[in-house]
């Protein structure tokens, strides 16, 4: 037998070398080798000098092998696969892929939703500063689900934001969360003075929850306006907002909500901070 040419059995069924096989099925000889050296294909037959020989049946096989290498499978499934003349380890072996692919579908949605969030999120921060955007007005704020926390508020925003005890709640719960951290105060008064003592942390969860672990905010008109710089000059936004609902003959609630748009998740510069501030008003 010649190396690298194409042979006949002695039925008169054509071989073919590992190389035309290579070329053919576009496979390297390495990996031919190694297909064979884990029993998923072999050549049909090899002759005295060791040089390999494939039929056509076997070509085609490595086909097959590629379709089972897009769907994710990998080399020691294909083997079973491959080599089954049943249909019941199939089932499982495709039945096993499909709950293996579908988590996996599940983490990278969890991942493409946070990081399209926050790009949103980034966005309207620019678009904001870009415009200075700082006015005050009445706007109509969808409710929406969020996951929650009560916890004691120590007049920290960095410590309230980026939440050590909000994230561990989270990874006991089995959740994930997105977009803007929302802080809810019982007071903005009291924020604004610095005695408020308590406070609910909220954000958006990405994972189906039980309802205890939700709360629903918004579904009416609000007071609403951006705050641009640190979180510490916060209160010149509530005073204008308060000044903005006498002179326009609103009521304000006594609890507010901040929506920290971009903060210390996102620069280390506390003057491109964006904060909406939301407050209950009716006249």
């Amino acid at each position: 037998m010649s190396k690298g040419r194409t042979i006949q059995t002695e039925s008169g069924e054509k071989l073919y070398s590992i190389g035309e096989v290579s070329k053919i099925c576009n496979v390297s000889k390495k990996a031919l080798r190694f297909y064979d050296e884990i029993g998923i294909i072999s050549p049909d037959q090899i002759s005295s000098n060791n040089y390999r020989y494939y039929s056509r049946k076997t070509l085609l096989n490595l086909t097959v092998l590629k379709y089972y290498k897009q769907m994710g499978f990998r080399l020691e499934e294909m083997r079973e696969l491959i080599n089954s003349e049943e249909y019941r380890p199939m089932e499982r072996g495709f039945l096993q892929k499909i709950n293996e692919l579908e988590d996996e579908q599940l983490a990278v949605n969890v991942k493409l939703t946070s990081v399209s969030d926050w790009y949103a999120l980034l966005v309207e921060a620019q678009t904001v500063i870009e415009n200075d955007a700082r006015d005050v007005s009445m706007k109509y704020v969808e409710a929406k689900e969020y996951g929650f926390m009560d916890q004691e508020f120590i007049d920290d925003d960095m410590e309230a934001i980026i939440n050590i005890q909000w994230t561990d709640y989270l990874e006991a719960i089995g959740n994930e969360i997105t977009g803007a951290v929302n802080i809810a105060f019982p007071s903005w008064k009291q924020r604004l003075s610095g005695e408020c003592q308590q406070m609910r942390i909220m954000q958006k969860m990405i994972l189906p929850c039980k309802p205890e672990h939700l709360t629903m905010m918004g579904g009416e008109m609000m007071l609403s306006c951006y705050h641009i710089g640190p979180h510490e000059k916060l209160g010149d936004t509530y005073k204008k907002m308060e000044k903005w609902a006498k002179d326009h003959q609103y009521k304000l609630r006594e609890d507010s909500w901040e929506r920290y748009v971009t903060d210390c998740w996102t620069t280390k510069n506390a003057e491109m901070y964006v904060t909406e501030v939301l407050i209950g008003a009716s006249r």
